[in-house]
């Protein structure tokens, strides 16, 4: 293996998966919901943000709608 490589005869791209990437935002959650879902993903073993992430997207899969009754 070289110590040193070369790369400024690389040309650039874009990469192709830019796409698909997760995109950062802000949500206000009550945190009796916050506790809810790190302690549902504590028993999964998996990170609390990304069961949040797979939960909204299988709402979205199943387009699930809130009912919303306000009578």
């Amino acid at each position: 293996m070289k110590d040193e490589y070369d790369f400024s005869g690389m040309k650039s791209r874009r990469n192709p998966y830019a796409k698909r990437l997760k995109k950062q935002i802000t949500l206000r959650l009550q945190p009796e919901i916050i506790e809810y879902f790190k302690a549902l993903a504590k028993e999964n073993d998996i990170p609390y943000q990304s069961l949040i992430n797979l939960y909204l997207l299988d709402c979205v899969n199943h387009h699930r709608k809130l009912k919303m009754d306000w009578a």
